[in-house]
C-alpha cells in the first residue's frame, strides 16, 4: 500500500477532492494516512477529522531556524512511515532533511502553467495576479514532482484554463482551482499509487 501524506497550509480544498478521490476508490492500492499543517486552526485540519484521518501541526513560527524546522516535518512524516508526500497549498519550502528522504517521492500542486508564472514568491493569489498583469489568455495548473529548486522538478501533468476578460485574481484562482488543480491533483497522485509514475 502507498501511504500518502498530504501538506497543507490553508482550507484544504485541494485535501477535499484528495479525499473524495480516495472515497471514490481511485487510489486503489493508496490511503492518505496524515494530513500535516504547517499553520494551526485551518479548515483543513477539521476535513481530516470529519474523514478520520489522521493529522499533526508542525508550526514554522514555532521552531528557531529552517533547519529545526525541516527535521521536525521529517519526524513526521517517517512515524508514519511515508510513501508518498503531496503538496496541496503548501507554503513552506522543504528543506535538505525532507527532500533527502523523499526525493522522487513528493508530489506538488502549482496554480499556473509552469514554467510561466512559478518559482519563488509565486504562490497563492500571487500567481493569478501575475497572470493577469501579464494579460495572458490561457492559464492552468501543473503537478510536478518537488526537487531543491522551487516548481523545478518533473512535470507529471498540466491543464489549462481560460482566463475570462473580467477576471479579478480571486474569480481566476476559483476557476484554476477547480477546473484544473482539483482534477489532475488526485489523477497524478493515482497514477504514482499504479507505480506509473516516479520522480
Amino acid at each position: 500500500m502507498t501511504r500518502i501524506a498530504v501538506l497543507i497550509s490553508g482550507g484544504g480544498t485541494n485535501l477535499q477532492s484528495l479525499i473524495d478521490a480516495q472515497t471514490a476508490g481511485m487510489f486503489e492500492d493508496g490511503e492518505i494516512v496524515l494530513v500535516l499543517s504547517s499553520k494551526q486552526k485551518v479548515f483543513a485540519i477539521q476535513r481530516a477529522a470529519d474523514n478520520g484521518i489522521p493529522s499533526v501541526i508542525v508550526a514554522r513560527k514555532d521552531y528557531h531556524n529552517l533547519e529545526d524546522y525541516d527535521g521536525a516535518m521529517r519526524a513526521e512524516l517517517d512515524r508514519y512511515h511515508v510513501d508518498l508526500v503531496v503538496l496541496a497549498g503548501f507554503l513552506s519550502i522543504l528543506g535538505p532533511k525532507v527532500l533527502g528522504a523523499y526525493g522522487g517521492r513528493i508530489l506538488n500542486i502549482h496554480p499556473a502553467l509552469i514554467p510561466s508564472f512559478c518559482g519563488k514568491g509565486f504562490y497563492g493569489l500571487h500567481v493569478h495576479k501575475a497572470a493577469l498583469d501579464y494579460g495572458v489568455k490561457v492559464t492552468g495548473a501543473t503537478v510536478h514532482f518537488v526537487n531543491e529548486v522551487v516548481d523545478g522538478g518533473k512535470i507529471v501533468l498540466q491543464k489549462a484554463v481560460d482566463v475570462m476578460p473580467d477576471d479579478t485574481p480571486e474569480s481566476l484562482q476559483l476557476r484554476v482551482m477547480e477546473d484544473a488543480e482539483h482534477i489532475i491533483l488526485p489523477q497524478a497522485v493515482a497514477m504514482y499509487c499504479r507505480g506509473e509514475i516516479r520522480g
